[in-house]
């Protein structure tokens, strides 16, 4: 049954919605720039968001430092990681059966889970004195400062991802090492490096989102099974590879999560999500901006 909620918490709903479509963006951006250079789908992202939450939380815990001073050490250390798991683990079952590649990523997030709640217990943990706090209003309606903050940064960043890949010559040459490995090795590209950079560059991505969703979510050893999946549906939504229709995608997610949650139930607000999703694959199964 519908409930139709006042005009002013309906926008504010929308309002909050599409900021924290941006924070999905930024998330399913990482995902998607690993699917495209490689067509690989990595299982372990949500770990990988989990680790950067973890990373922005004990500097805060033992260093006093504020999350946002952390971003950029939250983005080093997953890229860093990120660069030794493709090193590691993905170049060496490349040209194996796509069970093993799948089963390489998913066995990666079960580890870093476990070893995670092993080292760290399955408490709930939160930066609870951070120099960003309280409410703030836009357009006259009341969100939260940390989440505001958290989507402008992460849009931010996600320009700078985009400009990146199209504009400089590294990224043009992830870009050619996507579309035609041959071809790319052909021109001097070295394509070894571009997939350890491109899985540097995906963990980043993550490594930004995560810092600032510390700012003002619990952080657990299964917080990134959540965004994780949010993540998988908006790359699909918007298109597999497709750093654009992560952006958009991402919002339409963001606004049908919180009209769900609104006009039917918080308990169904990810079924709307899902439903959508069902109902693009349907009738674009490549996704909004994909090309396959």
């Amino acid at each position: 049954m519908f409930t139709i909620p006042p005009p002013d918490i309906l926008f504010q709903g929308i309002l909050s919605g599409i900021l924290m479509g941006f924070v999905y963006a930024l998330i399913a951006a990482g995902l998607s720039l690993i699917f495209g250079l490689m067509e690989i789908v990595n299982f372990a992202h949500g770990e990988f968001l989990m680790l950067a939450m973890y990373t922005t939380f004990w500097m805060y815990a033992l260093f006093a430092l504020d999350p946002l001073l952390s971003v950029p050490i939250s983005a080093g250390v997953l890229f860093l990681f990120g660069w030794l798991t493709y090193r590691g683990i993905i170049r060496r079952i490349l040209g194996g059966p796509m069970l093993a590649q799948i089963f390489a990523t998913f066995g990666l997030a079960i580890f870093l889970r476990a070893g995670a709640q092993f080292l760290w217990t399955p408490d709930f943990r939160q930066v609870t004195k951070a120099w960003v706090q309280g409410p703030v209003r836009i357009l006259g309606v009341s969100v939260g400062l940390p989440q505001a903050v958290a989507s402008m940064a992460c849009l931010v960043a996600f320009g700078f991802l985009y400009w990146f890949i199209s504009r400089t010559e590294t990224g043009v040459a992830l870009e050619a090492t996507a579309q035609d490995r041959q071809a790319a090795e052909l021109m001097g590209i070295n394509t070894e490096r571009m997939f350890a950079l491109g899985w540097g560059i995906g963990a980043a991505c993550v490594g930004v989102a995560g810092a600032f969703l510390a700012n003002f979510f619990y952080v657990f050893p299964h917080v990134g099974s959540l965004f994780a999946l949010i993540a998988y549906v908006t790359v699909a939504l918007g298109g597999f590879g497709s750093i654009p229709g992560s952006l958009v995608a991402g919002v339409i997610i963001g606004v049908i999560e919180v009209l769900g949650g609104l006009l039917i139930a918080p308990a169904f607000k990810y079924v709307a999500v899902f439903v959508l999703y069902l109902v693009v694959v349907l009738v674009r199964p490549q996704g909004l901006f994909g090309k396959f």
